[in-house]
């Protein structure tokens, strides 16, 4: 078997309801080196622009503590919206402090209602002006596959027009069947060159039903996904998200199990962490 070498991270909002501190533990418990840090208004504050820098710069000893690299950070703001790219900066600049690679948004407010909604080349010229600000802290914007842009397709047109390496996908396997209603395999083909970071999310019930389990306990074929990124040269990071049901985990335990069976079905499937 072939050993894959990438990054390989576990968002923080996998232990949605619980502490970032008790996010770290079971994270690094389960043998993963890299995180990402979920700054989601409204539904995970993990990290959050309006937290002291006192809380902030605990937060950093804390993962130097447990021996994490924060990658990226899901800061999703409602990029439609022009009074939320003043909320987007400050994540932008956030995730600059803790040095991350990417900071991730949907177009639209995750687990908020959205209240703006405009045409693709609006919501492009949106994102042209947080191009200096990804720049000055070196940072890649990964959007998001969901809700009404739930197709990795629809995104790869707003990239296109934006036209800046700073702007990339960023493919959560799972919302292209929930929102997207998508075949998995033809929609990555569709936008395989554009892709700069995966939220690795396992899918099982109907199309329409809210359960992500632990990867492997769903039916996303993620050995092709990986296969058509070995094929596109694309070694971009991986992040694991587990949503469970509407229901969420029972307790903090189901997350932590959750956690190290992700970690060790990828190792099954020829993944190195």
């Amino acid at each position: 078997m072939d050993i894959l070498q990438r990054i390989i991270a576990v968002n923080t909002n996998t232990y949605h309801g619980y502490s970032l501190c008790q996010a770290m533990d079971g994270i690094s418990k389960a043998g993963f080196k890299y995180i990402e840090l979920t700054a989601t208004k409204g539904w995970t504050e993990h990290v959050f622009p309006t937290m002291s820098l006192k809380e902030l710069y605990k937060i950093k000893d804390e993962l130097k503590e447990n021996d994490l690299i924060p990658i990226s950070m899901s800061g999703h703001c409602n990029l439609m919206d022009k009074g939320r790219i003043a909320d987007f900066i400050a994540n932008i600049r956030l995730a600059g402090f803790f040095g991350c690679e990417h900071v991730i948004s949907s177009i639209g407010e995750a687990h908020l209602k959205d209240k703006v909604e405009i045409s693709n080349f609006e919501v492009a010229g949106h994102i042209q002006e947080l191009i200096p600000y990804l720049e000055e802290y070196n940072l890649i914007l990964g959007l998001e596959n969901h809700g009404k842009h739930g197709t990795g397709k629809c995104l790869k047109d707003i990239i296109d027009i934006v036209n800046s390496p700073r702007v990339v996908i960023n493919y959560d396997t799972a919302n292209a069947i929930f929102y997207g209603a998508v075949n998995l395999e033809e929609d990555v083909e569709d936008c395989i060159n554009e892709i700069g970071h995966i939220h690795l999310k396992d899918k099982a019930g109907r199309q329409d039903e809210w359960n992500f389990p632990a990867l492997g306990k769903g039916r996303i074929d993620f050995k092709m996904i990986l296969s058509k990124l070995k094929q596109a040269e694309n070694n971009c990071p991986l992040s694991i998200e587990i949503e469970f049901t509407k229901n969420g985990a029972k307790n903090i335990e189901e997350i932590n199990q959750a956690v190290k069976d992700s970690y060790q079905y990828l190792q099954s499937i020829g993944l190195e962490i």
